[in-house]
């Protein structure tokens, strides 16, 4: 089969590899979509010190099962299913507290384990055992399907904000995180949703398209100025940083309105993760800071069930379509800006 080989950093090659053949507690899928990602582009870039090449990368997928192993039960040949990507052991300390996207023994697809660059994929039975395996609905598309993963990780932050009617949401970064930001949050009531980019060109092409409350391009407007105006002088009450970027993370600290919340959802360079705090605004203003970090098993179905039900929309978020044999075209697509979400179909 063709499979997409990291073998290291600008190093992704299309190869032929021999076709997995699933163990007794294991499925087999042929891979229908698998969604590219901010991530996969930075491991395309600099590696990750969690995959140690050469590995099949790819972990946003979807796919119709093949073939089932023999001690799996719920689940036949013919199948569509959504994968989870980040697998929680299910056992620790923090899984049984409920923390399953903090679980201290964690894999991933396409990091320990084959992923969904590839014609076939094995689903483990790590994935199987903690209901990672999500039967499609009929009315959604395998290439919806394959963006539920990113969704959940967006579910999970906003469930972490506990957003909810009336709030005002700032959104920093037009990716497709920050676009699906804006659709979550509007699906759980926010009374109004900004949407601002440092990057003109990306902002209006995700404004375009998810129609946020109001669009500030940062590279000719004053964010701050145009939050005041927004909001009556008082800023919006929750912030999410939806880009790796420092500099996002300490405005996000100063623009908050007092009592305000603030996710960190993307994460900093592992060279240069620190940023200047004004530790009095948290204090006086009692803003409260947030971490989020990928999603849970249950999260992925929630995901999945708010695209059957049209309560967030992503099929037109996928922008670029691509083969296998393209896959260089996805990951270029993604480092530039000129996409919103680019799906592999092998």
């Amino acid at each position: 089969m063709k499979a997409a080989l990291y073998k290291g950093p600008k190093d992704l090659t299309v190869v032929e590899v021999d076709k997995p053949r699933p163990a007794k507690n294991e499925i087999l899928i042929k891979v229908k979509a698998c969604a590219t990602c901010g991530t996969d582009a930075k491991i395309f870039n600099h590696g990750h010190p969690r995959l140690t090449p050469p590995q099949i990368i790819g972990h946003e997928i979807s796919g119709e099962i093949v073939e089932v192993g023999s001690e799996i039960a719920n689940y036949k040949v013919g199948d569509r299913v959504q994968v989870i990507a980040a697998i929680p052991c299910g056992n620790c300390w923090l899984c049984q507290s409920g923390r399953m996207t903090i679980c201290q023994n964690q894999l991933s697809m396409g990091y320990q384990f084959a992923g969904g660059f590839a014609e076939f994929m094995i689903i483990p039975n790590e994935v199987i055992r903690v209901n990672g395996v999500n039967k499609i609905p009929e009315n959604v598309s395998f290439d919806e399907a394959a963006v539920t993963e990113p969704l959940a990780c967006v579910l999970n932050s906003q469930q972490i904000l506990q957003i909810t009617k009336g709030d005002v949401v700032l959104v920093m970064g037009s990716g497709p995180i920050g676009c699906l930001h804006v659709r979550v949050a509007r699906a759980l009531g926010a009374a109004k949703v900004f949407l601002a980019d440092i990057n003109g060109g990306r902002v209006k092409l995700a404004a375009d398209v998810v129609k946020p409350d109001a669009t500030i391009d940062m590279s000719t407007q004053d964010l701050a100025a145009e939050l005041k105006k927004l909001t009556d002088g008082r800023g919006p009450n929750i912030i999410i940083t939806a880009a790796p970027s420092g500099k996002a993370q300490e405005d996000a600290i100063s623009l908050v309105s007092a009592g305000g919340k603030v996710s960190f959802f993307g994460g900093l360079p592992k060279e240069n993760p620190f940023i200047k705090c004004d530790s009095n605004i948290v204090h006086y203003k009692e803003v409260t800071l947030y971490g989020a970090n990928g999603s849970s098993p249950a999260q992925n179905q929630q995901a999945l069930n708010m695209i059957a039900s049209g309560e967030v929309k992503v099929s037109d978020l996928i922008t670029h379509r691509v083969k296998l044999e393209n896959v260089q075209s996805a990951i270029d697509a993604v480092l530039s800006g000129q996409a919103i979400k680019v799906v592999i179909n092998p």
